[in-house]
């Protein structure tokens, strides 16, 4: 894993720990804003810290990653930049993205869709459909280009 992704991580995970608990949040205060304003504002790693995210995310670059705080994220799942992942309308479904997933750059996955496990999107790809598992997907509106093993 990088180095601005175990980065990330360190401060994503110790500042979604501290909104779990309403005490902490008073405590943990200066924890989320340095969150907030560093990770956020400065690396432009747009990642709320309430995002549900599982184990080992990767992010390659990270900057202009744009990411809805009610999409789900599952474990080993590989982010690269300038990627938006949210809803699709106001108060919209947001996407739930697999284990072993892999996004490429300038990548879009909006909408109430499901994204399958050891999946890769490719980058440029518009996602408005779910994704099965063990897939690529490239282009505008994304498409399924080959099946993997």
């Amino acid at each position: 894993m990088n180095t601005k992704s175990l980065y990330f991580n360190f401060w994503f995970r110790l500042s979604n720990f501290i909104t779990k608990y309403t005490v902490l949040k008073i405590i943990g205060f200066p924890i989320r804003l340095f969150y907030k304003f560093h990770i956020q504002w400065v690396l432009g790693i747009d990642i709320p810290d309430t995002t549900q995210i599982g184990k080992n995310l990767e992010l390659f670059h990270g900057q202009g990653l744009v990411i809805h705080s009610a999409t789900i994220i599952g474990d080993n799942v590989i982010l690269r930049h300038n990627t938006t992942i949210g809803n699709a309308k106001p108060k919209g479904g947001c996407p739930v993205i697999g284990d072993n997933v892999e996004i490429g750059a300038n990548s879009v996955i909006i909408g109430e869709i499901v994204i399958g496990d050891n999946s890769i999107i490719a980058a440029g790809s518009v996602v408005v459909k779910d994704v099965p598992k063990n897939v690529i997907v490239a282009g505008n509106p994304a498409k399924i280009i080959k099946i993997l093993k």
